[in-house]
């Protein structure tokens, strides 16, 4: 394949992963309509444990898991796959769609603040704009809850989706420092046992007072996409782009996660739109491609870039 064809690939690779990544968190609501948070979550991690079996094991070469790595795949998977998919979930159920499509495009920016909090990377003026720009888009986001974005008494819904960009954010920022030692694919597979174990006990608690027998066909497949979806398809289209497009300017791709959950909350689940949801849609993006724009200068990087999606 010529470099150009490779190229183009490698871009709608990166461009369909973003969109799975947006199409679960929009879809969800239809989810967390039927099964508990808990259960849902469960369900979701025991699909892909199947699925993501021969990921577990190690790369050739690969060096045995040190007591580092396995501390860093603990709170790797406590953090990115249990607390994310616990507060994603609770916050799109208090929510909307659109409003986790907002949400989640503050991702870049948040990922920028840790990783100066937690790896001491500078934060550039532009990344400063973009917070700022991010934190304006959700909290016009949850004023305009009283237009009929949400219920009445859901702010707390959003604080849930705030609390699981940051999750996210520290998925990224402590895999920067196991994708050193361990494969990708091994990564996602190990945390994704580890968020299954933590889920358990309260899945088992959800699923002895749950009847499995009145869901429907379509919420199993709909389950399904979303398990593999989040676990697998999102991760290999990502690392397969990755493998063609520079770290920084593959970030720039993010922008389509809240484009495609918006436009599922839209168009598919009948969510109100208004111009105030347009106007922090809009600060919402802006400072997206703020923080994950490639930077032309010499030396200079996207700390967002080399996360795996969700």
């Amino acid at each position: 394949m010529d470099t150009a064809a490779a190229r183009a690939l490698a871009y709608l690779s990166l461009a369909a992963s973003m969109a799975l990544v947006g199409s679960y968190v929009g879809l969800s609501k239809l989810l967390v309509a039927v099964f508990p948070v808990f259960l849902l979550a469960w369900l979701r991690f025991g699909i892909a444990a199947v699925a993501m079996l021969p990921w577990l094991r190690p790369a050739p070469g690969e060096p045995r898991l040190s007591p580092r790595d396995r501390r860093l795949l603990f709170w790797e998977s406590f953090l990115g796959n249990f607390g994310f998919s616990v507060f994603m979930l609770f916050g799109v159920a208090a929510t909307s769609a659109l409003a986790a499509g907002v949400v989640m495009a503050a991702l870049p920016a948040a990922v920028a603040l840790l990783a100066r909090l937690g790896l001491g990377e500078p934060i550039r003026p532009r990344v400063a704009v973009a917070i700022a720009l991010s934190a304006a888009g959700i909290a016009l986001l949850a004023w305009q809850r009283d237009a009929g974005a949400a219920s009445d008494g859901a702010w707390w819904g959003y604080a849930l989706l705030v609390g699981a960009v940051l999750c996210e954010a520290s998925y990224v920022v402590i895999g920067k420092r196991l994708a050193a030692q361990v494969s990708p694919r091994r990564i996602s597979a190990l945390i994704n046992l580890w968020g299954l174990a933590l889920v358990t006990p309260m899945a088992l608690w959800q699923a002895a007072r749950f009847d499995f027998g009145g869901v429907g066909t379509g919420l199993w497949g709909l389950l399904v996409y979303y398990a593999l979806a989040a676990s697998m398809v999102s991760v290999w289209l990502w690392m397969k782009g990755l493998a063609r497009v520079p770290a920084a300017r593959a970030g720039v791709f993010t922008v389509l996660l809240p484009l495609t959950a918006a436009a599922i909350g839209i168009g598919w689940l009948g969510e109100p739109f208004t111009g105030g949801h347009a106007l922090a849609l809009a600060l919402a993006l802006a400072g997206l491609l703020l923080a994950a724009w490639p930077d032309t200068r010499a030396g200079a990087h996207v700390a967002v870039a080399a996360e795996i999606p969700h």
